[in-house]
């Protein structure tokens, strides 16, 4: 029984032998390879040379190669070198902006889709450069595309250019702070001279540089604001290019941005809210662009700023009509309308209170809205006076504004020409319904609460 027990335990010290050899190999085999550590990062790659490398990076797409990228830092600088590499940017820096021939605007959607892959491969591959660093490197690789300047392109109407680069730098800085996204702005200011420009066309006469202003809102859309999916972010980049600025200019800013422009040409129309009522499309982007800024709750704006900024806008470039205004009010939704109509009513202008109520009425009317909303605003907009002679007061008011736009409208008939005259009878047939509806509306109100 001794003997078999010595037998089993001379095996053992073997067995560890044999582990203590492959360990060792193990280390050994490391130890060789130490020297060549920064090309075991390149894995099967590491036999090929750089150019055959970068063949085959050649076959493969955007996104994949964006994948690759993440694999380890050697690949990713060999990546970053394609990149730089003038065949790598002529094939990754598509410029088919004017060359919309598939039907339905798919040409559209596919470059912006290759742009918004383009920035997630940027994103990746100079993720371990400071923000500085990775802006001037994206902005030396993009110099060689014209349309991509804020001046570059002969056609910017017809180009699709600042969309893709604003596109690319949506998302590029996704999920970026802050402090990293100011400072992509004041880098995009710097390249662009961006703030100069904006200084000449909010201290010059409205219209005297036309060109400057499409630009302008060429790029501010384009680029900083349209591509972004979550409203925190629109107002962030909204902030960056309205506060530096005194209210007056904010307001000429947003009008420029938003405001009416021409189909031909894409310029500005500063005078189509000043001489005739115009559509619910030409305020769509202004009355957007206030709600955007009312409703996302940013501590840089609050409530009386952007109020405000709606009286501001109101007399941009000159006094607005007040149907236009009413309209705009409307559009911008029920908390804005009834905060500047507050506003009003605390600071005593309840006679300028009364003929906006009319105007609503009006713009109710052509509209086919819900009159009630009308006559409920106007309640909601009575409580805020203190007293119940103020009140009553402002109902007189508001029955008098609606005799007194009549009589205005009645005499701007028998006094135009007769395309002119047509106009304004239609105006003051859409009023009398109006009047008539919005009485309607107070008697139901009156009948209800006396049934109650």
């Amino acid at each position: 029984m001794a003997s078999r027990i010595n037998t089993n335990f001379t095996l053992i010290p073997s067995q560890k032998y044999r582990r203590s050899n492959r360990r060792s190999s193990y280390i050994s085999n490391n130890t060789v390879d130490s020297d060549s550590q920064p090309l075991s990062t390149l894995g099967n790659f590491k036999a090929l040379p750089l150019e055959i490398f970068q063949i085959i990076i050649r076959f493969l797409s955007v996104k994949d190669i964006s994948m690759l990228s993440m694999v380890s830092k050697t690949i990713n600088q060999h990546v970053i070198n394609y990149i730089s590499t003038s065949s790598g940017s002529k094939r990754l820096l598509l410029q088919d902006f004017h060359n919309l021939e598939l039907p339905g605007r798919r040409q559209d959607s596919v470059i912006l889709e290759h742009y918004r892959l383009l920035g997630l491969l940027f994103k990746r591959c100079t993720l371990l450069l400071p923000t500085k660093e990775r802006l001037k490197y994206i902005h030396k690789i993009f110099a060689e595309v014209s349309c991509f300047k804020f001046n570059g392109c002969a056609a910017p109407m017809q180009c699709l250019g600042l969309s893709c680069y604003g596109m690319f730098l949506q998302t590029l800085t996704a999920g970026w702070d802050e402090l990293e996204c100011h400072r992509v702005y004041n880098f995009l200011c710097e390249m662009t001279n961006l703030s100069r420009k904006m200084q000449t066309i909010v201290f010059s006469k409205p219209g005297s540089a036309r060109k400057l202003e499409l630009r302008t809102r060429l790029f501010c859309r384009n680029v900083l604001l349209d591509h972004w999916t979550h409203r925190s972010d629109s107002v962030f980049w909204l902030t960056r290019i309205l506060k530096p600025w005194p209210m007056v200019n904010q307001a000429r800013l947003l009008y420029i941005i938003f405001g009416p422009i021409s189909p031909e040409d894409g310029q500005v129309i500063w005078q189509k809210m000043v001489e005739e009522p115009t559509d619910e499309s030409s305020l769509r982007g202004l009355a957007d662009a206030i709600r955007l800024l009312y409703d996302t709750g940013t501590k840089e704006w609050t409530a009386d700023d952007v109020i405000s900024l709606v009286d501001e806008l109101s007399v941009v470039p000159r006094e607005w009509l007040l149907e236009n205004n009413a309209r705009l009010l409307i559009l911008s939704g029920n908390n804005i309308c009834f905060t500047f109509m507050a506003s009003k009513a605390v600071n005593g202008r309840a006679a300028e209170l009364a003929r906006l109520i009319v105007f609503l009425a009006l713009v109710c009317e052509k509209e086919l809205y819900c009159m009630d909303w009308a006559v409920k605003m106007m309640l909601k907009v009575c409580k805020v006076f203190s007293t119940s002679v103020e009140r009553s007061n402002f109902l007189q008011n508001v029955a008098n504004a609606f005799a007194c736009v009549i009589m205005e409208m009645l005499q701007s008939v028998m006094s135009g020409d007769r395309d002119e005259e047509e106009r304004n009878f239609l105006n003051l047939f859409h009023l009398v319904h109006a009047q008539a509806n919005f009485h309607k509306e107070v008697l139901y109100l009156t009948m209800n609460s006396l049934s109650t």
